[in-house]
C-alpha cells in the first residue's frame, strides 16, 4: 500500500459544508483513512521578503493508504467538497 495525501481547495461552487462526518465515517470502515483535518488561513514566508498571505487555497486534507493513485480516486467518492464541484488534489507521500 501507498500513503496518498488528498487536498480540498476552496472553489466549489455549491459551498455547503455537505455530510462530512458521513464520509469521514465511510472512510473509516474501509481501513484505509490515516487522519485528516481542516486548514485554517495561513501565511507564505520567504526569507529576505515580507510576509503575503497563503497561496493555495487549501481547506483540508484527508491522508489515506491505496495501492494506486486510481484507488486513491475511488475514496473520493462522497467527498463533499468533491461532490459539490471543488477540486481536490491526490499526491503520492514518500514511503518513509
Amino acid at each position: 500500500m501507498n500513503d496518498y495525501i488528498i487536498l480540498m481547495l476552496d472553489d466549489a461552487p455549491d459551498s455547503s459544508d455537505g455530510d462530512w462526518d458521513g464520509y469521514i465515517a465511510g472512510l473509516r470502515q474501509t481501513g484505509q483513512f490515516d487522519g485528516g483535518s481542516s486548514i485554517g488561513s495561513g501565511q507564505r514566508l520567504k526569507k529576505g521578503q515580507p510576509e503575503q498571505a497563503a497561496g493555495l487555497n487549501v481547506t483540508g486534507f484527508i491522508r489515506v493508504r491505496a495501492a494506486s493513485i486510481a484507488d486513491a480516486k475511488l475514496l473520493l467518492a462522497g467527498n463533499p467538497d468533491y461532490e459539490a464541484g471543488g477540486s481536490v488534489e491526490i499526491r503520492e507521500l514518500p514511503p518513509g
